[in-house]
C-alpha cells in the first residue's frame, strides 16, 4: 500500500510571538519586512506580530501556486491519494484540537463553546471532502449513433480565497478543503484582524504532505493584496466571504479576466414563530439564532417575526432568557456571549441601535456597550432586543453584524412570508411550527438559500450553504462545491467501423 510522503516542515507551537507568511511550502517574511500586531478582542491586549503581506508577496504566492498547478504533481495525484492527505490534515488538527481552540478564542474573542464547534467543523470539512472527492468523477453517456461522450472533471486552476474575520478557521477550511481536494492550488488571504489560525492551517497542510506551492497564506490588506489577487491574470477563480458591497466590487474586478467567482455575502435573516409552535423551543432556538458567535454571523436570524396570538408569551420568555446570557471570559464554559471583534465594530453596532431609537423603536433589553469585570479593556456589547420597528428602518433593513435582534408581529402565514421576503438579502431563515404542511409551504415560499425548521443550526458538512439575491451565489460545504473548483470537459468518441464523412464528398 502506498503512503503519503510528508514534507520536511518544522512543527512549531501554535501560540508564539510571531507568525510568518506561508508561500511555496516555506515560512517567510514579507518583502517589505513590515509586520502588524493582532489583538485579543476580549482583553484588548496584543497576541503576536504577523508578517504583513504586500503586493510583491502576493505575486510570489500566485507564481508559487501557478507553478505548483502547471508543473507540480498535486493535480496528478490519484484521487485516493489526495483523499489520504486531506484525512491526514484532519488528523493533525484533531491531535492539536485544544491548541486550535485556544488560539481561535484569543484571536477572535469568541466563546469556548463557539470555538470548539467551529474547530470541530473545520476538521470535519477536510474529512468530508476526503470522501466526497472519491465519488466526484466524470460520467459516460451514450449519444445517438456510434458515439460515447465522456464528461471528465478537471481542477479549475489557481484559486484566490478571501476569508472573513468572524469565522477565521472554519471559513478557511470551507474554502481550502474543496479546492485542494479538486486538485487546485490556492492563495488564501485571511483577515488581518484574525490571521492566526488560517496561517497555522496552512502550516498543517504542508506538514500533512500537501506539496509546496499548493497552499499559500498571505495576510494583507484587502485594498492592496485582496484586489491584486482578484485582478491577477494567473488566478482562475475567486472565492470570497464578506460584505455585499465588497462582493460586488470583487465581481466587477473579476469580470475583467472572466474569473469564476463564488460569493457568500451579507444577510438579514428572518426567524418566523407561528402560533402553533412549541414556544419554549422557539425561544431557545431564536436565542441561539441571533446571539450565537456574538451575533457576528452572516446568517444570524436578526429579524424575528412572532404571531400576534403568542407574541406576549413569547416575548416575556425571550427577554427573560436574553437577560440571563453571560458575557465574560471566553475560555470559561459558562460564557454565552464572547467579545466584539474591535472598537470600530462596537461603534457600528451602537450606531444602528441609536438609529432605531431615533426612528421611534423601543429598546427592550440591552442597547449599549458592556463592561465585563476583569476584561474592561475588551470590546463588548449587550445582547439587544428592539421592538416597535418597521421595515423602512435602517436597523431592520441593513446587516448590523452584532448581538441585536429586531422583533415584529404578524397576523397570518401570508403576511409572515411577505415580511420575511421583504429584504435585499436571502441567506438564512428559520420557521417554527408544529404543522408539517405549513412548514413545507413556508419553507418553499421563503427566498433564502437556507431554511431551518424547528432548529437553529444552519451548517453541517454535506449541507449546501449559500444565499439568494444580494447574499451572493454559489454553494459551500457540500458535494456541489467541488463543481465550483472543477471544469467539466466533454470528450466525444466515435466507435463505429466505417469512417465518418459528414459532407459526403
Amino acid at each position: 500500500m502506498s503512503t503519503v510522503k510528508e514534507q520536511s516542515f518544522e512543527v512549531l507551537e501554535m501560540k508564539r510571538e510571531h507568525y510568518s507568511l506561508v508561500i511555496n511550502g516555506q515560512r517567510m517574511e514579507s518583502e517589505s519586512g513590515e509586520t502588524f500586531t493582532t489583538y485579543n478582542p476580549a482583553t484588548g491586549e496584543p497576541i503576536a506580530t504577523v508578517s504583513l503581506a504586500s503586493v510583491e508577496d502576493a505575486e510570489k504566492a500566485v507564481q508559487a501556486a501557478r507553478n505548483a498547478f502547471d508543473h507540480g504533481k498535486w493535480k496528478k495525484f490519484p484521487i485516493n491519494k489526495r483523499s489520504r492527505v486531506l484525512n491526514k490534515i484532519a488528523g493533525i488538527m484533531r491531535s492539536r484540537f485544544n491548541e486550535l481552540v485556544s488560539l481561535e478564542i484569543m484571536d477572535s474573542g469568541k466563546s469556548l463553546s463557539a470555538a470548539q464547534g467551529q474547530v470541530m467543523q473545520a476538521i470535519e470539512d477536510f474529512e468530508f471532502y476526503a470522501g466526497a472527492i472519491v465519488g466526484h468523477r466524470g460520467t459516460v453517456n451514450n449519444v445517438p449513433g456510434q458515439f460515447t461522450n465522456t464528461a471528465e472533471k478537471e481542477p479549475v486552476g489557481v484559486c484566490a480565497q478571501i476569508i472573513p474575520w468572524n469565522y477565521p478557521l472554519m471559513m478557511a477550511a470551507w474554502k481550502i478543503a474543496p479546492a485542494i481536494a479538486s486538485g487546485c492550488s490556492v492563495v488564501v488571504k485571511p483577515a488581518t484582524l484574525t490571521p492566526l489560525t488560517a496561517i497555522v492551517l496552512g502550516e498543517i497542510c504542508i506538514e500533512a504532505g500537501v506539496p509546496e506551492g499548493v497552499v499559500n497564506i498571505v495576510p494583507g490588506a484587502g485594498s492592496s493584496v485582496g484586489n491584486y489577487l482578484v485582478e491577477h491574470k494567473k488566478v482562475d477563480k475567486v472565492a470570497f466571504t464578506g460584505s455585499t458591497p465588497i462582493g460586488k466590487n470583487i465581481m466587477e474586478k473579476a469580470s475583467q479576466t472572466l474569473k469564476r467567482v463564488t460569493l457568500e455575502l451579507g444577510g438579514k435573516s428572518p426567524n418566523i414563530v407561528f402560533d402553533d409552535a412549541d414556544v419554549d423551543a422557539a425561544v431557545d432556538g431564536s436565542l441561539f439564532g441571533i446571539f450565537y458567535n456574538t451575533g457576528q454571523s452572516c446568517e444570524a436570524r436578526s429579524r424575528l417575526y412572532v404571531h400576534e396570538d403568542i407574541y406576549d408569551e413569547f416575548m416575556e420568555k425571550f427577554v427573560e432568557k436574553t437577560k440571563k446570557l453571560t458575557l465574560g471570559d471566553p475560555h470559561d464554559k459558562g460564557t454565552h456571549i464572547g467579545a466584539i471583534i474591535n472598537q470600530g465594530q462596537v461603534d457600528t453596532i451602537h450606531s444602528y441601535v441609536e438609529s432605531a431609537k431615533e426612528d421611534g423603536a423601543t429598546i427592550v433589553s440591552g442597547g449599549k456597550p458592556a463592561t465585563v469585570e476583569g476584561f474592561e479593556k475588551g470590546y463588548w456589547y449587550e445582547p439587544t432586543i428592539i421592538t416597535d420597528v418597521t421595515h423602512d428602518m435602517k436597523a431592520v433593513k441593513e446587516e448590523i453584524f452584532g448581538p441585536v435582534v429586531v422583533v415584529m408581529k404578524f397576523k397570518d402565514e401570508k403576511e409572515a412570508i411577505k415580511m420575511a421576503n421583504d429584504s435585499e438579502y436571502g441567506l438564512g431563515s428559520a420557521v417554527w411550527t408544529q404543522n408539517h404542511g405549513r412548514a413545507t409551504r413556508v419553507s418553499k415560499a421563503i427566498q433564502a438559500g437556507i431554511v431551518m425548521v424547528n432548529c437553529p443550526f444552519s451548517a453541517f458538512p454535506g449541507t449546501p450553504f449559500g444565499g439568494y439575491k444580494q447574499s451572493g451565489f454559489g454553494r459551500e460545504l457540500c458535494v456541489e462545491t467541488l463543481d465550483l473548483y472543477t471544469e467539466t470537459k466533454s470528450i466525444i468518441s466515435y466507435f463505429g467501423n466505417r469512417p465518418l464523412n459528414p459532407f459526403g464528398v
